[in-house]
């Protein structure tokens, strides 16, 4: 039995219903899926994504990467994304594990393996900017890592132990691969990567505010002009884009799972015209959103693992603009509805994955 074959067993065991599995090793995650899903929005944080049955595809701006068991994904900064399973079914389940991207243990990595010098590695290539997200041809190597990483599911008295010792043999066979200066750029602390991601970072912390681009590229050590063009380089859209990706995506999450209504949602995220709001709001998800909400709540819940916490998208910071005086406060909200909240934030960890 071949590598892929072998984790695809192993993944069926461990996942045996469908959702997004945290399992015993950090950074860890098993998923399922017995059917293709719709289109799902979400924020993909940096990780690496193997499937091993079945097809998935992500929408990053207008780029669509499709990736099946010859392929992983790198994501290599927050980006919001669009993610959708195309091939499943209950007999041929989609099955993919994600491991998150852990940014001390690359570059600890990166210094010890002297990965800087390897496969062409240098200043030059540190400043090249490059997608956030990228497709690879997955090698026995790494395929025979991962396996053995998944193995120690079966053996919990060891994963303690050997499950640091696996995770970085597994990340030293992405730096051997074609991903090798993408993930050097992640772990160190110059390149151009690591300066988009302070800049995400800043606009991630204060996505409902209004943002100074001349601030932010200060913070982030940049020029405004190469701020923009390293920025949609890795992102695939301006930092202003970016931002409004996240004011959408979480507005639906208020609407979805705590029943507030469209004008409260787009007020809470900083819109200060509801008109302005249900026009990008429609552009990006294709309905308005009292329709688009209704059709949510109308679908069958996804099979997902036990209830998520009800909390904001990772590094969304909950916290609403600053009140306009010359706007009345608006209505709070209803308490949050955990079984509609849950259903989404499982179809949302599955888009990364």
């Amino acid at each position: 039995m071949d590598h892929a074959n072998q984790l695809a067993t192993l993944i069926a065991r461990h996942a045996v219903r469908d959702g997004v599995h945290q399992t015993a090793i950090p950074r860890l995650f098993l998923v399922r899926s017995s059917r293709p899903t719709d289109p799902i929005h979400t924020l993909h944080q940096p990780a690496v994504c193997l499937v091993v049955q079945g097809r998935k595809q992500v929408m990053l701006g207008s780029d669509l990467y499709v990736y099946d068991r010859t392929h992983y994904l790198t994501v290599s900064v927050d980006l919001p994304v669009t993610g959708q399973v195309i091939e499943a079914s209950a007999a041929m389940p989609y099955l993919c594990l994600r491991l998150d991207l852990d940014v001390a243990t690359l570059g600890s990595l990166i210094l010890e393996a002297g990965a800087t010098d390897s496969a062409g590695g240098g200043a030059i290539e540190n400043n090249r900017p490059m997608p956030g997200l990228a497709l690879s041809h997955s090698t026995p190597e790494l395929l025979e890592a991962f396996t053995r990483m998944v193995r120690l599911l079966d053996t919990p008295r060891e994963t303690p132990i050997l499950a640091p010792l696996s995770e970085r043999e597994v990340l030293y066979r992405l730096l051997l691969g074609e991903q090798a200066a993408r993930l050097r750029q992640i772990g160190m602390a110059n390149s151009n990567l690591h300066r988009v991601g302070r800049a995400i970072s800043l606009i991630k912390h204060a996505y409902a505010a209004s943002i100074s681009i001349a601030a932010i590229a200060g913070e982030a050590g940049m020029s405004i002009s190469a701020l923009h063009h390293h920025f949609k380089a890795v992102t695939a859209m301006t930092p202003l884009q970016y931002q409004k990706c996240l004011r959408l995506q979480q507005a639906r999450r208020l609407m979805l799972g705590q029943s507030v209504d469209a004008a409260t949602a787009g007020h809470i995220v900083g819109y200060a015209s509801p008109s302005q709001f249900s026009r990008e709001y429609s552009r990006m998800f294709g309905e308005p959103p009292l329709r688009d909400i209704n059709r949510l709540r109308s679908q069958p819940a996804c099979p997902a693992e036990p209830a998520c916490p009800a909390e904001p998208a990772v590094g969304l910071s909950p916290v609403p603009p600053r009140p306009d005086p010359a706007r009345p406060d608006p209505p709070r909200p209803d308490p949050p509805r955990p079984a509609t909240h849950t259903r989404h934030t499982a179809a949302e960890q599955a888009a990364r994955s």
